[in-house]
C-alpha cells in the first residue's frame, strides 16, 4: 500500500493479516523517511502500535488452531471441525 493510502481509516479488528502487515510495512517505510512531521510521526507510531499487536494476536490464533490438529491412525486430520479459515 503506497505511503498515505487508507492508512489509519480502516477498523484494525477487521483486517486480515495481510492487510494489516501491509499497512504496518507502509507505515514504517514512512517513518524511515524521516521527514513526518512530530505530530503525524506520533500517530503513525501509534497505528503502527496497534497493526502489530493486531498481527501478534492473529498469528498466535493461528497458531493455537494448527496445534489442535492431529492425525488418527489413517494419517487424516482431526480436530478440524472448527477450523475456518477467516479472511
Amino acid at each position: 500500500m503506497p505511503p498515505g493510502e487508507n492508512s489509519g481509516t480502516t477498523d484494525i479488528g477487521s483486517m486480515s493479516f495481510e492487510h494489516a502487515l501491509d499497512e504496518l510495512e507502509s507505515i514504517v517505510a514512512q517513518l524511515e523517511q524521516g521527514d513526518t512531521p512530530l505530530e503525524d510521526t506520533i500517530r503513525l507510531y501509534q497505528r503502527g502500535n496497534d497493526l502489530k499487536l493486531h498481527c501478534e494476536r492473529t498469528l498466535k490464533e493461528a497458531e493455537e488452531r494448527v496445534e489442535k490438529i492431529t492425525l488418527d491412525s489413517q494419517g487424516n486430520p482431526t480436530g478440524t471441525e472448527n477450523f475456518v479459515i477467516q479472511e
